[in-house]
């Protein structure tokens, strides 16, 4: 008897792990196009400014694509918990493609712009889509070995989008720095329309949260344009930025509001009760401030004070995207043998902000060799933090709630990339400003303080060797700043408590129903 009620259990398992392992391609195809594409459009905009001119609206060939994406994130998430993972994850796959085909189209700086945007709407549910289905395929205690992937993806993007996007456009031409997009998509929409089942789900009776969504658009709508006009398109005392400000303000108090009446919010507040998941939205937002402002920062210092050309700067990475990547394999598995996970969080917060102090005190005579192991340092931080972050979000919530914990993570890390690119650049501006006023005393020819490899051969050496100074007294200070966010992360992870996570064909641990005493 007991051979024989254990039969289909058996079976149900293996025909599970079947669908993972093909499925699990596909997926990762779809994230890829998601966080590729920025890199290898960026690598190709100087083409497509020079084809199609408008260089005064160039910003917002990202901008638009940047909006669209993080405006959309939460609104995928509540859309697949209430109509089905499945169907709405293929809807983004295809909008993605019908924006990358009409971007790879457009005759114009206008039509590129609007296109960019379809793209990014669609990019708002792969990487959530992504998460959510595999949370859903997958029970948490083998999720971290599948998740460590995903930062594999990352480091895969962050190394290759730039070698890609200068390839393509020199032999091919920017306009396939789109539709490079299209047979990669086509093969992960067939596969996944063919192959992925997922456990049926009752379509929800009640409508989507109009109200709550169209005032969280505009909330994350004005936060992205202060963040990314702030102190470059505009003073941050100007009216532009303060009134944006205000409605930003004005609209995130609106929509908390609207959340606690409505009956389906597409941000569900009772998440927020769960201790656990609140901690992995504070640091996923921290680790997306850090994670960004370093990879904008870093290659700037290789080519301006240690004298690597833009291709080398970028592979110079290597050592912090390398790390990053076989310790986020590492803690996926044995959180996924072991079933514990607490420690990977207070590893990476304590590691980051050892890793970030370290590059803070790179300077002018700092050695290749000791800057990468600092990177080395800091992607390990990293690697612990990047998807364990996730997973236990996704475990302190109910099934029902998936995509919206896994939406409000992504955005969250997005966030904190935009308020670290911001804030860390605000800073090292201002301090190469200074600086060379010091030492120089005209900046006029820094234009925002960065000069590439070309523009900087071009000044006497007295002129270099200050701006030299001043961008390693730049990235000092950022760094620095960014240390002191990484104690608050790491401040953060000490607060965790350490659920169980649930196993294949067990059932639902502590903190996997809604609000639970153990997760609060």
């Amino acid at each position: 008897m007991e051979a024989t009620a254990g039969k289909p259990v058996a079976v149900d398992e293996a025909a599970r792990l079947r669908s993972v392992r093909v499925v699990l391609l596909p997926l990762m195809i779809a994230m890829l196009l998601s966080m590729l594409d920025t890199m290898i459009v960026g690598t190709a905009m100087p083409t497509i400014v020079g084809e199609l001119g408008g260089l005064e609206h160039l910003s917002w060939v990202v901008t638009a694509y940047t909006l669209a994406t993080a405006a959309s994130t939460p609104i995928w998430g509540k859309l697949g918990d209430m109509y089905g993972r499945k169907g709405t994850f293929v809807t983004a796959i295809v909008i993605f493609l019908i924006g990358s085909a009409l971007s790879g189209m457009a005759q114009d700086m206008g039509q590129l712009i609007g296109f960019r945007a379809v793209q990014g709407l669609g990019a708002g549910g792969l990487m959530v889509g992504v998460m959510a289905i595999m949370g859903e395929l997958i029970p948490p205690r083998e999720r971290g070995k599948y998740q460590g992937m995903i930062t594999s993806v990352m480091a895969l993007a962050m190394i290759g989008g730039p070698l890609v996007g200068g390839t393509i456009t020199d032999h091919f031409g920017w306009r396939w720095s789109f539709y490079i997009n299209l047979p990669l998509g086509a093969i992960a929409l067939a596969v996944i329309s063919a192959v992925l089942q997922l456990p049926p789900k009752k379509r929800s009776c009640a409508t989507i949260d109009y109200p709550g969504a169209a005032l969280l658009t505009v909330g994350i709508t004005s936060i992205v344009l202060v963040t990314s006009w702030g102190g470059t398109e505009y003073a941050w005392d100007s009216a532009t930025i303060t009134g944006l400000i205000a409605i930003g303000a004005a609209a995130l108090a609106a929509f908390l509001y609207v959340e606690t009446k409505a009956a389906e919010p597409v941000v569900p507040m009772h998440i927020f009760r769960v201790r656990n998941f609140t901690l992995m939205s504070v640091t996923g937002f921290l680790t997306g401030f850090v994670m960004f402002g370093a990879v904008l920062f870093l290659p700037l210092f290789q080519q301006s004070v240690q004298g690597a050309s833009a291709t080398n700067s970028g592979l110079l990475l290597l050592p912090m995207l390398v790390s990053m990547m076989v310790v986020s394999l590492f803690a996926g598995r044995a959180t996924s043998s072991s079933g514990r996970y607490k420690i990977f969080p207070i590893a990476g917060g304590a590691l980051m902000v050892v890793g970030l102090f370290l590059l803070a005190q790179m300077d002018t005579g700092t050695s290749r060799l000791t800057a990468g192991l600092s990177m080395a340092v800091l992607g390990a931080g990293m690697g612990f933090l990047m998807q364990i972050v996730m997973l236990i979000a996704q475990n302190s919530v109910g099934m029902a709630d998936m995509g919206v914990a896994s939406s409000s993570i992504t955005l969250f890390r997005t966030l904190g990339s935009s308020f670290g690119v911001a804030i860390m650049g605000a800073i090292f501006n201002h301090r190469v400003q200074d600086v060379m006023g010091e030492r120089v005393g005209d900046t006029a020819a820094l234009h925002g303080a960065q000069l590439d490899a070309a523009s900087l051969a071009k000044l006497d050496a007295s002129t270099r060797e200050a701006y030299q100074y001043a961008v390693s007294s730049g990235t000092h200070s950022a760094f620095l700043l960014g240390s002191a966010v990484a104690v608050i992360a790491f401040l953060a992870a000490l607060c965790i408590k350490e659920v169980p996570l649930r196993g294949a064909g067990g059932g639902a641990t502590p903190g996997r129903t809604r609000t639970t005493a153990s997760t609060v």
